[in-house]
């Protein structure tokens, strides 16, 4: 995705876009949207920015090693009905090592967590409030999610999108 945005001479428009207008990445988007990013592939790793947070790729290991997940989201609508998380343990994966806004950063949300219990065996010893276990986040009006909910028929995600990112001020 940084390879193809950067060749077509996308990526400096993009990190301008990012700067104004509210954004959402899923998956290898919020590597994109990340400021910094650790397992990075030889060379390192072009990222828009945007979000206060560091990000490793392949935190979660392969693709066959996938899974769906019931998630406790704060501010979806219909909160006590869970969402079903698609989570695709592709090679870019992220998995979100710490939260680092500076004095001037909009404060960061945690707008969802997994659960200890369906960590990978190499992260299984977390307690819940490690910032591995986060798996959307909100600052400002951009937006991360490492798991897939555009693969689901729950429009949640894209409603609290809308409404807390693009349109905060008019819902």
């Amino acid at each position: 995705m940084a390879i193809l945005a950067r060749v077509s001479g996308l990526l400096e428009p993009l990190r301008q876009f990012v700067k104004t207008k509210p954004v959402w990445g899923t998956c290898a988007g919020a590597i994109m949207l990340s400021q910094m990013v650790e397992g990075t592939k030889k060379g390192g790793q072009d990222i828009l920015g945007g979000i206060s947070t560091t990000i490793a790729r392949n935190g979660w290991g392969s693709q066959v090693e996938s899974f769906e997940a019931d998630l406790n989201v704060v501010g979806l609508r219909d909160p006590k009905r869970p969402f079903k998380g698609v989570f695709i343990r592709a090679p870019a994966s992220p998995v979100v090592l710490g939260l680092t806004p500076g004095p001037n950063d909009a404060p960061i949300q945690v707008i969802a967590r997994l659960h200890t219990s369906l960590l990978p065996q190499s992260l299984s010893s977390l307690d819940e409030n490690d910032p591995k276990t986060i798996v959307a986040l909100r600052q400002g009006r951009h937006f991360l999610t490492t798991f897939h909910p555009e693969l689901t028929q729950d429009h949640r995600f894209h409603e609290y999108f809308v409404k807390e990112c693009v349109f905060p001020d008019m819902i």
